[in-house]
């Protein structure tokens, strides 16, 4: 199960858990509407999810893997005394050794065709350390069965993985619903494998759609029940009444590691599409136009004079991508995808994936005030590495890079009526006491921050880059001084700073204006 909290994503095991129970085998879908229905609950509050659960539970399935995992083998020390070291905070001394450990994972999974598919989540099926190996693959029926399984194709980004089995006979299998249909306070039901505890079955409802999750990916969309799902519950399917596969249980809130209530699961419309190209052997491909965001807090929005939560902030574009061919700059306030709007529930990111690479899409967006529309051709996303190395995924605010000795400056000029900062020109001599790489670097530098001020409860610090205010370049506390003027005599309650802290990608922070005293 992963965690949003940093929580253990797979739960590991010295072996596999078998369940007991009559063997069913089927020829149409487990959850096909004639023969579903009569196992559907009254309308209301139902009185038994019995007969639904005892048509469905056959295409559940537990999942293992073997694991091996090669760990470093001190050979000069006694039984006993790394231990002895590290108690005593103390590096152990090395040998140059390994020593082999065995492990495995396990977690949920269902059957989407007779002839042996199985979803699930990637992190169920996926090494659990950097220095561990996937030996084998266990998919365990309900009713005891095991099989041995192959990866057909996994997806890391979605955390999706197809697996495949060679069974003796045909499988009871479900189908995908169309999770487009599901609302809050629907009943669902989970099925799964929770501490290994194969084939249990949890009930409750929808308490939300479309959640993003705190230090998730670009695509979370998911849908969150309070039906109990914990770890082992990973790629277990998630009911509706009707007995519609509307989602894939793959991550839970929790402050100890158990069910609290808010369990989350990848909605169907999401998943069907990855899961089919996935079972065709298939790369997953997204679409991609080449920008970094930013989320619209409420000092942005403020500064920017625009609604909140609504649109997404171009915190960087990708030199020579499609929105640089298109024209699209950093600060531009995207509001809209081919019509679609942008929100936190549905996110730029996740509307470019869904339309086609190739197509030509327009952007609606907000730049100094002004609405326009700029068309985009789309591009195949590149892999999570590239992206990583070009810098164009969603990042945290810049990180801490106060200097070791604080610059000194005669050229140092206060700017505490407008921001509550002192800044001073960005020299070369600066820029290496600020340990900045890139020597193109223009900007102003704040040595001093007014404790009371907005800009301080925003973060700023001593040692940060203000590398434009209002999108105005800040190249020297004179243009700063500038830019805060132009504001003032708008009338407007906050500017929109450019801050580069460190050699962290620059992002924009909006801080009012400090009113004369």
């Amino acid at each position: 199960m992963r965690y949003v909290y940093g929580i253990t994503a797979a739960l590991l095991l010295g072996g596999t858990v078998a369940t007991l129970s009559n063997p069913v085998g089927a020829q149409v879908a487990q959850n096909e509407p004639g023969a579903i229905n009569a196992a559907v609950p009254r309308a209301g509050a139902p009185m038994s999810f019995a007969d639904l659960v005892e048509r469905l539970q056959p295409a559940v399935v537990n999942i293992s893997t073997q694991q091996v995992i090669q760990m470093p083998r001190n050979r000069s020390l006694p039984p006993g005394f790394e231990e002895f070291f590290r108690r005593f905070g103390s590096d152990v001394p090395q040998g140059g050794d390994t020593v082999t450990q065995r492990g495995g994972s396990l977690g949920s999974g269902f059957i989407i065709s007779a002839d042996g598919y199985v979803v699930t989540n990637n992190h169920v099926v996926a090494p659990a350390r950097d220095n561990a190996v996937v030996e084998a693959i266990t998919v365990t029926l309900h009713d005891g069965t095991e099989y041995e399984a192959e990866v057909v194709g996994r997806d890391n980004v979605s955390d999706l993985a197809v697996l495949r089995i060679r069974p003796r006979g045909a499988l009871p299998f479900v189908r995908f619903g169309d999770s487009r249909q599901v609302r809050v306070g629907d009943w669902v039901i989970a099925i799964g494998n929770p501490f290994t505890l194969g084939g249990t079955v949890t009930a409750g409802i929808v308490s939300a759609l479309h959640r993003n999750l705190p230090g998730g990916g670009v695509y979370d969309r998911f849908i969150q029940t309070d039906a109990p799902i914990n770890s082992g519950n990973s790629g277990g399917p998630m009911f509706d009444l009707q007995g519609n596969v509307i989602g894939i249980n793959t991550a839970l809130v929790s402050p100890t590691g158990g069910n609290v209530g808010i369990g989350f699961a990848i909605p169907a419309e999401q998943a069907r599409p990855i899961v089919e190209a996935l079972r065709r052997g298939e790369r997953v491909r997204r679409g991609y136009i080449g920008v970094g965001l930013q989320e619209l807090n409420a000092g942005v929005a403020a500064a920017l004079g625009i609604e909140r939560n609504r649109g997404e902030l171009i915190r960087s574009v990708a030199p020579g991508g499609p929105a640089a061919r298109a024209g699209v700059q950093e600060g531009d306030v995207v509001i809209s995808v081919n019509g679609q709007p942008v929100t936190p529930q549905q996110t730029l990111s996740y509307l470019v994936s869904t339309l086609p690479i190739g197509s030509r899409v327009p952007l609606e967006i907000i730049r100094d005030g002004r609405r326009s529309t700029v068309t985009v051709v789309l591009a195949e996303r590149p892999s999570e590495e590239e992206l990583a190395r070009l810098n164009q995924t969603e990042d945290s605010p810049p990180t801490s890079a106060t200097p070791k000795d604080e610059p000194q400056s005669s050229g140092q000029r206060s700017a505490r009526e407008g921001l509550g900062l002192t800044v001073q020109t960005l020299t070369p001599d600066v820029a290496r006491q600020l340990g900045i790489a890139d020597r193109t670097v223009r900007g102003v530098v704040v040595s001093a921050v007014d404790q009371s001020s907005d800009a301080a409860v925003e973060g700023i610090e001593p040692g940060d880059i203000i590398l434009s205010i209002d999108r105005r370049p800040t190249r020297t506390p004179e243009e700063a001084a500038a830019a805060i003027g132009a504001a003032r005599r708008a009338n407007r309650p906050a500017v929109l700073l450019q801050v580069r802290r460190g050699n962290n990608p620059p992002a924009y922070v909006g801080v009012d204006l400090v009113r004369g005293r």
